[in-house]
């Protein structure tokens, strides 16, 4: 097994918003002395997975909550602590933000182990709050602080679309892009996977302020509110932009269909125009004898004048018939 891989962070926490960071080690012989331990660790590496399965004590069941490969936001109450799963806007570079990480919790009283298979920057976030000295001061401070920086990193992300929505909706009426389709579509496909998510967080977060556990206080329990009321207007606002976007779509369906109804129309027009033409020209080009006009040395120039005479009549006709 190697010791150097695996635990992303550890802390011993004060309970006054510092803490000490721990290796391997350090964190085997942790012994609770009025703060609480927090134990980040790379669900991928073996280390992680052996120190969690038979060193941390959970329940087997928690384990393999823990280990998961694929999980969807939800809170579940066990005997000792809760076990909590939670994603967030995905703000690695090179990556798309609605491929959602996710993140899973066990909090207990005296600790909180959290697992991750992608790097998490809220996670940063807290780490520098504790060099600071502005850290949690208990399991369910963390666990509340955890949720509520993945909410705040959500809200650039959610401002973004709706700034790009807006210029979508003003580029349909400028603009004919071939690209804009392809722009709505991967906008609608975007909000459709960060929706997927948040609506069952919303639910988790609502559960989680709920769930009566001596640990989480009531100042924690207000700010999960507040959590879960902006991950409420996240979804709202996903669901207007969602709406909006398919107007949109609509619009320059609608006008793309009108495009190709007019190009049709004069097509028809044309070979409406062109169809006495094709069969007198047709009739005349019959290489048998008696052909009008055949032996007058003027015959052709009479032919054409006809025909653009016969041409004039069908466009006077067309226009009184307001077909142009």
């Amino acid at each position: 097994m190697d010791s150097d891989k695996g635990l992303v962070a550890a802390y011993a926490l004060d309970g006054v918003g510092g803490g000490t960071e721990l290796g391997w080690e350090e964190m085997r012989a942790w012994k609770d002395e009025g703060g609480f331990l927090w134990s980040h660790l790379d669900l991928t590496h073996p280390a992680a997975q052996h120190w969690i399965k038979e060193e941390s004590g959970v329940d087997e069941v928690v384990a393999e909550a823990l280990l998961a490969d694929e999980t969807r936001p939800r809170v579940s109450m066990m005997k000792n602590g809760l076990l909590v799963m939670l994603r967030g806007v995905n703000m690695n570079p090179g990556a798309d933000p609605e491929d959602m990480v996710a993140i899973r919790i066990w909090v207990e009283e005296g600790r909180v182990i959290t697992t991750r298979k992608r790097h998490l920057l809220t996670i940063n976030d807290i780490q520098l709050l504790i060099s600071e000295q502005e850290g949690p001061t208990t399991s369910g401070d963390l666990l509340v602080m955890l949720a509520d920086r993945m909410m705040m990193r959500m809200s650039g992300m959610i401002d973004e679309i709706d700034e790009e929505v807006d210029r979508l909706e003003n580029e349909v009426v400028e603009s004919e892009r071939p690209q804009l389709r392809h722009e709505l579509a991967m906008l609608r496909t975007q909000v459709i996977s960060l929706r997927r998510y948040l609506a069952p967080q919303r639910e988790a977060v609502v559960r989680l302020s709920q769930e009566r556990v001596k640990w989480l206080t009531d100042g924690d329990r207000i700010r999960l509110r507040e959590v879960s009321d902006r991950i409420i207007r996240y979804v709202e606002d996903l669901d207007s932009v969602r709406d909006r976007a398919a107007v949109v779509q609509e619009e320059l369906a609608s006008r793309l269909a009108e495009q190709m109804n007019n190009r049709m129309y004069m097509l028809s027009l044309v070979a409406a125009i062109f169809l006495p033409l094709g069969f007198l020209t047709g009739l005349l080009g019959v290489n048998v004898g008696g052909i009008p006009g055949s032996e007058n040395p003027f015959g052709f120039e009479w032919m054409i004048g006809f025909l653009i005479v016969l041409v004039g009549i069908q466009i006077w006709i067309f226009k009184r018939q307001s077909w142009f």
